[in-house]
């Protein structure tokens, strides 16, 4: 028997044009009503429509998963106030449902009643919520270096959700997500473990599991619980003032922290017996020398102890500016200013008139240094004051 020889190509193109993945017809028959998948969210409302080019004088038809008929033409036909008619004419046919069920994912036929009966189908799926995820597993306070192990559950998703955890702001590797079917067989509970080692710095930190699932639309749906971490107590001291002098009253603060905080403190000076209190402040009336040395503050909680030490160096005494001496050297200072100011008005104001002075003397002695002996001198002084007033006789 011999090879078949190869299809002819305006053959192969003849095929091609009339046949495509999943049944769709894309040959020129204008009467085969086109549809769409449609996704929405359980609670939601979703919308069906079908077209068609030609109607061949026949109405549209739309039909449930179960065969049964919806809406002929704009004519009810299932008794669910549900669907509801959005838009009827020959070449559309559109209809609603609302408060959308997972019962109500399924299959949708549109038809139209031409020779032969054409169809087209409408896949709507129905997206389950998950609901808000609960954690178990927390009881009571955690002591530090303790390991805790938690567990997160959200049941109702559909598809299958996924879960993850955080503590505080950071993210928490945790176990892969475990997807168990509902019992009623359309949705899925998911649940996730995380196990961790508590530090101090866990005490009052949120541990947040959070669902993600496309239903939600990127809303945050999560549930957190917050940890309580008991450790040992810190404490450190602190003077007041922080630079003592002989003769100041002196508070040396033992300031402790931890969980719980420190309600009993100690304290003691090297080379010393244990002073005589119990109180979180050392109080110094009257500093001296002698108080100079390394002093220790040991806070104290049922969760254990911590000691801190302090050098105090009690320095010489020192005088402080009284607030009197300042102002007496703020007022000192203006006064100062105003001196000087006065003093170079002074000289400037001297310079002036000397100068002044000069020129009126010059002229007043003006032709008396030709003189031969003081009469003269006096006499064209004289002569000199009377200016341009000389008598003068004329002959006639």
């Amino acid at each position: 028997m011999g090879t078949p020889s190869a299809l002819p190509l305006p053959l192969l193109l003849l095929v091609a044009c009339c046949w495509a993945p999943g049944g769709a017809n894309l040959s020129q028959d204008d009467s085969q009503p086109w549809t769409s998948d449609e996704t929405v969210v359980a609670g939601g409302t979703v919308v069906l429509r079908c077209q068609v080019k030609e109607h061949e004088e026949s109405s549209l038809q739309w039909s449930n998963p179960a065969q049964q008929t919806l809406y002929f033409g704009e004519k009810r036909a299932l008794r669910d106030n549900r669907i509801q008619l959005v838009k009827s004419t020959p070449h559309e046919l559109s209809i609603s449902i609302s408060n959308v069920a997972l019962a109500d994912e399924g299959e949708y036929t549109c038809s139209i009643f031409t020779m032969p009966v054409r169809t087209a189908k409408s896949l709507v799926t129905v997206l389950g919520i998950p609901q808000k995820p609960t954690i178990t597993g927390y009881k009571s306070s955690l002591r530090e270096e303790e390991k805790v192990v938690l567990s997160c559950q959200s049941s109702g998703s559909k598809p299958a959700a996924k879960l993850t955890w955080r503590k505080g702001e950071k993210a928490l590797a945790g176990e892969p997500t475990r997807i168990k079917e509902d019992p009623n067989g359309k949705t899925f509970t998911v649940s996730s473990s995380v196990t961790f080692t508590v530090t101090r710095e866990d005490d009052g930190v949120d541990i947040v599991c959070s669902v993600n699932h496309e239903s939600l639309k990127g809303a945050d749906r999560s549930t957190s619980q917050r940890i309580e971490v008991l450790y040992t107590p810190t404490a450190k001291i602190r003077p007041d003032p922080p630079h003592p002098r002989e003769g100041q009253k002196l508070l040396l603060h033992c300031e402790g922290q931890g969980n719980p905080i420190p309600q009993e403190y100690m304290w003691e000076k090297e080379g010393s017996e244990p002073l005589k209190t119990q109180e979180s402040a050392l109080v110094f009336p009257f500093l001296n020398k002698s108080d100079s040395g390394i002093y220790g503050c040991t806070a104290i909680s049922n969760m254990g102890r911590f000691t801190a030490y302090y050098t105090l160096n009690v320095n010489d005494p020192s005088p402080v500016p009284s607030t009197s001496s300042t102002y007496h050297a703020i007022i000192g200072g203006i006064v100062a200013f105003v001196v000087f100011l006065l003093l170079i008005l002074l000289i400037f104001l001297g310079h002036y008139l000397i100068r002044h002075k000069g020129t009126y003397l010059t002229h007043e002695a003006k032709g008396s240094d030709d003189a031969p002996d003081a009469d003269t001198a006096i006499i064209n002084a004289e002569g000199g004051q009377s200016g341009g007033d000389d008598k003068k006789e004329y002959f006639i």
